[in-house]
């Protein structure tokens, strides 16, 4: 599980909840809690491209004088990203 779910009672009240809808819908137990982990990690991820989405575009409107080297480093970022990927 992730570990800072057990502090965060909202991912601990989703997992439980999608955990509990997986289970009716006839998966096991163990495979539904996996099910559910991996939808709330989705929906993190999901909210995270959001919020970035969003920072860049008030940069580009707010200040732009610092939304191309924003850009750049998270470009950066994803490069470095993927070359450890690659590296394993």
């Amino acid at each position: 599980m992730f570990t800072h779910t057990q502090n965060d009672p909202v991912r601990q009240q989703a997992l439980t909840a999608l955990t509990a809808a997986f289970i009716a819908q006839g998966h096991p137990a163990d495979y539904a809690k996996q099910m559910a982990i991996a939808t709330v990690f989705q929906a993190d991820l999901e909210l995270r491209n959001a919020q970035l989405a969003r920072l860049l575009a008030w940069l580009q409107e707010a200040h732009p004088e610092i939304a191309i080297a924003a850009n750049t480093l998270v470009e950066q970022t994803r490069e470095e990203f993927e070359r450890r990927v690659q590296q394993g």
